[in-house]
Parts: C-alpha cells; sequence; structure tokens
C-alpha cells in the first residue's frame, strides 16, 4: 500500500504534543499504519505520564517522536478546554483495546500479548478468546522481571515476536518500561504496529473492575482505582499526578506572557 499522510491533528500540549482524535479516528489511523508494514508506535499519555516526562528526558522524546500519541486521561481533556486547546475526547485504552481487538478480527490481524504477571496473562488470553474465537492470536508472554536489562532474554523476546509475525504487538508493562521497550527493540522484533497498554491486561482478566459509568464521565475514575489499591497507587494519584496542576499553571503564565 502507499503511504498517504492520515492527519492526526497533533497540538503542543502542556510539555508535549497531543493527536487531537475521536477513538473511531484513532481506529482508522491504526489500521492504516497497519496495512503499511513499518515500525511505528502508539504511546498514550494521562496525568501521570506527562509527570514522568518532567525528570525523564528520553521517555520525552520517546513520546514526542511516537507516530500516534493518543489521550488515555480525562483530566488532559478537561485542562485542553481550559487552556484553550480542546482535545476532541478521552482515548481510554481500556476501552480501546476492544477496538483494536475488533479491527484485528475485521481484518485478519495477527495479535501478540507482551506483559503482565503470567497468571493474569493467561487469564486475560482465555476470555479474549472466548469473545474472539476467531481472532488470530500470534502469541502472548510475560516476561520475567528485569528482562529489558538481560540481553539474552532481550534478544529471545525480540525473536519470539518476530518470528511469529504479529501485525499489532500490545504491551503492558507499565510506564516508562513499555515505551522505552519498544522505542528500543521495534526494528529488531519488525511489528507493524506497537500499542502499550500498561495494566489493561488486568481489566481485560477481570482483576480489576472498571469505575461506574458515571465516575468515568465526570474524571473520577482514577479515584475508583485509588479505593481498590489504595496503598499502590496513594503516591501517584496524591503526590506525582498533581505536579500537572504547576504545568497547566506555567502553560497559562506563557500565553499570558505572548498576549503582551
Amino acid at each position: 500500500m502507499s503511504s498517504k499522510k492520515r492527519i492526526t491533528n497533533r497540538i503542543r500540549f502542556l510539555n508535549t504534543y497531543i493527536d487531537s482524535l475521536t477513538a473511531a479516528e484513532a481506529k482508522l489511523v491504526v489500521d492504516q499504519y497497519i496495512q503499511e508494514r513499518g515500525s511505528r508506535y502508539v504511546v498514550t499519555p494521562n496525568s501521570d505520564i506527562i509527570v514522568k516526562m518532567q525528570k525523564d528526558p528520553e521517555l520525552k522524546n520517546i513520546c514526542d517522536s511516537a507516530d500516534l500519541i493518543l489521550t488515555d486521561g480525562q483530566m488532559l481533556v478537561t485542562l485542553s478546554r481550559f487552556l484553550g486547546k480542546p482535545i476532541k475526547e478521552r482515548v481510554c485504552m481500556t476501552d480501546f483495546v476492544w477496538d483494536v481487538l475488533d479491527l484485528a478480527v475485521e481484518k485478519g490481524y495477527r495479535i501478540f500479548l507482551l506483559g503482565g504477571t503470567e497468571a493474569s496473562l493467561k487469564q486475560a488470553v482465555k476470555n479474549i478468546r472466548r469473545q474472539y474465537p476467531t481472532l488470530q492470536l500470534a502469541g502472548y508472554h510475560s516476561p520475567p522481571p528485569g528482562f529489558e536489562n538481560n540481553e539474552n532474554l532481550l534478544n529471545g523476546i525480540n525473536e519470539r515476536i518476530r518470528t511469529a509475525r504479529p501485525d499489532i504487538l500490545l504491551i503492558f508493562l507499565g510506564c516508562p518500561k513499555q515505551e522505552k521497550f519498544i522505542y528500543h527493540n521495534r526494528e529488531f522484533y519488525q511489528v507493524p504496529l506497537s500499542i502499550p497498554m500498561g495494566g489493561c491486561v488486568d481489566f481485560i482478566a477481570g482483576n480489576v473492575k472498571r469505575a461506574p459509568i458515571w465516575m468515568q464521565k465526570c474524571g473520577l475514575e482514577w479515584f475508583y482505582r485509588f479505593l481498590q489499591e489504595p496503598k499502590r497507587l496513594f503516591r501517584r494519584y496524591f503526590i506525582d499526578d498533581v505536579k500537572i496542576f504547576g504545568l497547566t499553571l506555567q502553560e497559562i503564565q506563557m500565553q499570558n506572557k505572548n498576549r503582551k
């Protein structure tokens, strides 16, 4: 297929960029990128990732350089409207993963799943196979901790993925490990499109419940997750992620300065 530029409505937002797309539009871009058979990758910024970029130049470069940058955070959508740079909608990975699987079934694309605990991944695969009996699942693998620092393990995983010949690689390693794995290894495992999806594997497996719809629409899904895992998520939500308001204040000050 000849390369055709897909308009992604990329805008500057806080310390990075965002492709202002609906989930339906993002699905079309994903389809095009797969058909073009390159080695493209997606990133999915939320408040946590944007804050992490402030102290991690490598992560910032990876996100800024991505082929598709989707907003996986309702807070970002809300802030974008407040700043006068409205993002169309949140493309929630917990929902978008099903859009990707739908696309794979529609077009006959092969899927490979990487990451999550062995138990969670196996249950996720079981649930996916039950819901999508015709899906071409090229393979799945739960790598051991620290694999990214072990050359033999890393080479083995890249070879496993490459040999399976998937069209889409879904990665559940958490940020920034998943983004850095993609960036440094995509030319070795040779998959047309790689998509990091963090903790989505636990939702697919049924280990973690989604917030009620009204909480999702109000931007309170993070609080629902916090109530389920308060010890693990307290620092992230109440110490680290609130720093995004400092970035927003800086943006407002810059906008005011530019108006003068």
